[in-house]
Parts: structure tokens; sequence; C-alpha cells
């Protein structure tokens, strides 16, 4: 029989890096496991990117702006490396309007509440004279991977508005090292050290519980193949079945619950929904060990999001 290895741990983490050491695997599964990681991270996570951008006095791509320093494309570029997060579904637009000599950055776009700037410092262009303006609105939306504008299905929009490719990946650097480690008497078992580098969008530790997330949510779907014709062979139980039945349902219809109508503090209420926890089916995916190690989450709001989930007859993930 296979042998599973231990939990992962951290051992190393500054800013937007975590390394993460998972042992002892069996041998060969190092490579078997991180390129399977590695694929989900760099590919399959959901982030939030600048989409078109409409440049006032700027018809097309091409083009100089009077007063500034940078020509279109080069502040096209520019805008795609602004990292952002937008916790609403809906695609969202900022604004950004300046005048006068100075450096434009990130942190001069007008946001919403539902916009967060992982990197503000962000250089978007210099304009070089007195009278210089620019006047830019950014559309923002959700995807998964990059994609490229020739990919793109939408109609061409109106006069001036101007489509770019979108980096939508909150990874930005994936990488590892395996090496041998002893068990017993047997030394070709393995040690994996998985480096992960996020934008700042999210954490490291993030990226990797929702790569996790994907891929248990795969191999949870493929188990379950040519076991119903065993199932179905059986004879049921018809009131078991159905009693069953309806507190699956239950159970199915209590995960929906949105995090907005427990009975909560605001604070709690923001810290989870901040890390994108925004039903009762999420916060059970997730141990106490977790939840503590969110951002402005302490021990009182881990006992209110207790006491909330037992008024359903539910308990955090061990």
């Amino acid at each position: 029989m296979i042998s599973l290895p231990n939990q992962p741990k951290i051992i190393q983490k500054k800013d937007n890096k975590a390394i993460f050491e998972i042992e002892p695997l069996y041998p060969g599964y190092g490579v078997t496991v991180v390129n399977t990681y590695r694929r989900v991270l760099l590919s399959s996570l959901e982030g939030a990117a600048i989409t078109q951008v409409k440049i006032k006095g700027v018809s097309h791509e091409f083009s100089t702006i009077p007063g500034v320093l940078e020509d279109v494309v080069m502040i096209l570029l520019n805008l795609k490396r602004i990292r952002l997060k937008n916790w609403s579904e809906e695609p969202q637009t900022i604004t950004l309007h300046v005048k006068g000599e100075k450096e434009v950055k990130a942190k001069d776009f007008k946001l919403n509440p539902q916009i967060k700037l992982a990197n503000p410092e962000a250089h978007i262009a210099t304009l070089t004279e007195k009278k210089a303006e620019l006047q830019i609105e950014a559309k923002i939306e959700k995807g998964v991977g990059y994609l490229l504008l020739e990919e793109r299905e939408e109609k061409k929009g109106e006069i001036g508005v101007i489509m770019i490719d979108a980096i939508f990946s909150p990874v930005k650097k994936v990488s590892f090292k395996i090496e041998n480690v002893r068990v017993g008497k047997r030394t070709d078992f393995e040690r994996l050290e998985l480096k992960i580098e996020t934008d700042g969008v999210i954490t490291p530790e993030e990226a990797f519980s929702q790569a996790t997330d994907i891929l248990v949510d795969h191999f949870s779907l493929f188990s379950k193949f040519g076991k119903e014709e065993k199932v179905a062979k059986k004879a049921p139980d018809t009131k078991t079945t159905v009693a069953k039945e309806k507190k699956e349902s239950k159970k199915k219809d209590v995960k929906k619950i949105e995090i907005e109508s427990l009975k909560i503090s605001e604070r709690t209420k923001n810290s989870l929904l901040q890390n994108n926890l925004k039903t009762i089916g999420g916060i059970l995916r997730k141990s106490e060990t977790d939840l503590l190690n969110i951002k402005s989450m302490g021990e009182k709001g881990i006992k209110e999001i207790k006491k909330a989930l037992k008024k359903f007859g539910l308990e955090l993930k061990e």
C-alpha cells in the first residue's frame, strides 16, 4: 500500500512568497504532485484585470498624447501590470484624471468599494508639461489565466475604446525542489519544496488552498466513476433513501447561505469576504487554523463563526 505524506507546512515566508514543504512522499510522487499543482496554480486560479480602456483624445493604441512622455502602447503595457481584486461578480469601471507635471501611478485611479489595488505604486505614465492632462476610464473583469485579445468574443465597441490582453492569474511564479529522504530503511522517499509567489491580491496560502480545492473537486468526481452501477444493483430502502435525499438537499441549501445573512459582527464578515469566503459552504472548507491565518481574524471572530454554524448543526473542518 502506498503511504501518504504528512500535512504540508510552510517553512519560509516573506511578503508574497512562501515555500511549502510536503514529505515524505512515496518514490516518484514528488514530480507527480508538483506538476499537477504547478499547472493549476499558474493557469486555473481566478483573478481580475483591466480588459479595456478609454483614453480621452485617443482613438487607437498607436497614438501619442501631448505632454505625456510615454506613447499609448507603453501606457497600455503599464496598465496591464496593475494587479487588482474585484469583490463583485460584475465588471467594474475605475477612472483616472490628472493634470500638470507629475508621475502618474496606479493609486491615482479613483476606486469604488468593490475594487482593491495590490500595487498602488505601479507606474502608468509621466506628464512632462504643466498643461498636460491624462484622463483614463478602465473596465475591470474577472477571469482565469491569460486571455489574448484575439480570443475575446466581444463585439467591437464604441469608438475610442481600446481592448487589451488580460492577465487574470494572481500567481506570478511557481518553482520547486525535490530531494530524497529516509523512511525506515528506505532512502528513496521524497521531500517536495514548493515555492509560490503571488501578485499580492491573494496570499500564497490562499493560492495553495484554492488549487487544492480545484484538484479535489475533479478527483472526487472521478472517484465516483463505475460506482453507480454497483449501487443500482442493490435493492434500495425507499424510506431511508428519501430521508437521506431530503437531508442532503437541506445540507446543500444551507451551504448556499451567504455570509451577509449570518449573525456575526461586521468586522468578521469583512474578514471572510475579503478572503473570498462568501457562503457557509466556503467556511466549511476551512479549519479553525485556516481561519485564524486570515488577516483581522481573531479568537472572537472564530467563536462567532462557530456559534453561527452550530445553529445549522454544522462545524468547522478538523
